[in-house]
């Protein structure tokens, strides 16, 4: 594929208003939205967030999948999330992921959903125990599960013991790979076992979702498996 500089301007000008850029972040954690949802996020009238919506559709960075009688939106791809990621990771300022918003936010880069995985301060920690440990192996591009690391993740409940059970049929950055913090400047475990242990955690209620943002709060029986499974004091 040849990449332009119209290439690079189009996506900018997607990316760059102020409402579309609220859209997106909210989208960030890896749920859909109606346009009604999106409109309140980026204070604007449901007619305009259409506009913006549609936009975003016709430039790839979004989806929309109809269930009864709403439409639901959400990002197009993991690519497109992790453009968005490395955008933050490199702004002087966003609304949602700095270091000077953390300072506001400590609950923000304690724990926060990075699209469909863990990222903040908890999840860099358990990241550093793994590849420590040797039950993720650092390969170009990608991570690897070792045995060991298999059988230490499917203790931490499902999906995560379904997915680490079943072949591997993508490619392996898709599977394991790290992803760097936006927050913490060091990577977190991403791809299909991050997005799993996740939701393992979420499952296990040691890890609750916040209504309508990325902040995930750590529950009493999570600060005791994060202490118990990688001797992190919460």
């Amino acid at each position: 594929m040849v990449h332009t500089s119209g290439s690079l301007v189009s996506v900018g000008a997607l990316v760059g208003d102020q409402a579309r850029a609220a859209m997106l972040l909210q989208l960030m954690d890896g749920r859909a939205y109606t346009a009604t949802e999106l409109a309140r996020v980026a204070g604007v009238t449901p007619q305009t967030a259409s506009t913006h919506l549609r936009r975003l559709i016709e430039g790839d960075l979004l989806v929309a999948v109809a269930q009864g009688r709403h439409r639901y939106h959400r990002l197009a791809s993991h690519e497109v999330a992790d453009m968005l990621e490395g955008i933050l990771r490199v702004a002087d300022r966003t609304p949602s992921c700095t270091v000077s918003a953390s300072r506001s936010m400590p609950a923000l880069r304690q724990a926060r959903s990075c699209y469909r995985h863990l990222a903040g301060v908890h999840a860099v920690a358990i990241t550093d125990r793994l590849l420590g440990a040797g039950h993720l192996v650092p390969h170009e591009g990608h991570w690897q599960v070792s045995v060991e690391g298999a059988a230490f993740l499917r203790e931490l409940g499902q999906p995560l013991t379904e997915l680490l059970r079943l072949p591997v049929t993508v490619k392996p950055a898709r599977y394991c790979r790290g992803c760097l913090d936006c927050t913490e400047r060091r990577p977190h475990l991403a791809g299909l076992v991050g997005e799993a242990m996740l939701d393992s955690f979420v499952s296990n209620d040691w890890l609750r979702r916040v209504e309508g943002r990325r902040e995930l709060r750590l529950t009493p029986p999570g600060r005791e498996a994060l202490w118990r499974l990688f001797t992190l004091a919460t």
